[in-house]
């Protein structure tokens, strides 16, 4: 049991608001499935030029991504960027417009589990700031909740983070993530599955919880912090 008498909460979603098993085994494949059709067909976008020039950059593939050959190759290297679950900022840009079509034409309808809907609606209507932190691009995370299972859950959510805030296991993202809200660290919880990204907002002044989902890692963290295995075990 978790009692916080804090402002803000601050939540992950891969493994805390929805399971790993939805992102590895239906995200991550239709984004596989569908990204050398969206690039070639929306190549000449510019947030999609801007997110291809900086993902050839990082993966160094040497092809021109403006021939065949070269998006090849450019696909096969953010595949396995993909298989691997690099936290790749431009992979993220990407997949997240690749989702927005299945999203939006009801292909695609995210997991969240049966106690998110209540506890985010609960929060909200007590005046506290729930907000999204995830690897996952902004747009991506707009589209997620608001196409799950349970309806659109977006009025529930002040505001999203993602890498372009910063890498989730580092002290700093954190840091800003609190300066952005206007909130001292210690008036957010941090809800999360992962041990190293809870010890970081743990060293940023937070509180935090680790969640203990079906599907999820065993939890390893430097710091204690205390587990629950269902958003009803959070008195806020």
């Amino acid at each position: 049991m978790i009692v916080f008498g804090g402002q803000g909460l601050l939540l992950d979603v891969e493994g805390t608001t929805s399971s790993i098993a939805f992102v590895y085994d239906v995200l991550f494949a239709y984004a596989k499935a569908h990204l050398a059709t969206f690039l070639d067909n929306h190549f000449d976008e510019a947030a999609v030029q801007s997110a291809v020039a900086d993902l050839v950059t990082e993966t160094g593939c040497e092809g021109s991504p403006a021939t065949p050959e070269g998006r090849s190759q450019l696909v096969f290297a953010a595949i396995n960027l993909i298989n691997r679950d690099v936290k790749s900022t431009p992979l993220k840009a990407l997949q997240g417009m690749i989702w927005r079509s299945g999203f939006q034409s009801g292909e695609l309808l995210a997991h969240i589990f049966d106690d998110v809907p209540p506890a985010l609606e609960h929060w909200a209507g007590s005046g506290l700031d729930v907000r999204i932190y995830s690897s996952g691009s902004i747009e991506a995370q707009k589209l997620f909740f608001g196409h799950t299972a349970a309806g659109d859950l977006t009025r529930f959510l002040r505001g999203h983070y993602d890498t372009t805030t910063g890498p989730k296991r580092e002290q700093s993202s954190y840091t800003a993530i609190a300066a952005d809200m206007g909130l001292p660290s210690r008036q957010i919880l941090f809800l999360s599955d992962v041990g190293a990204e809870l010890d970081a907002a743990r060293a940023a002044g937070m509180a935090t919880g680790a969640v203990i989902r079906p599907g999820n890692r065993p939890l390893e963290s430097l710091y204690d912090h205390e587990c629950i295995e269902s958003f009803t075990e959070i008195t806020a």
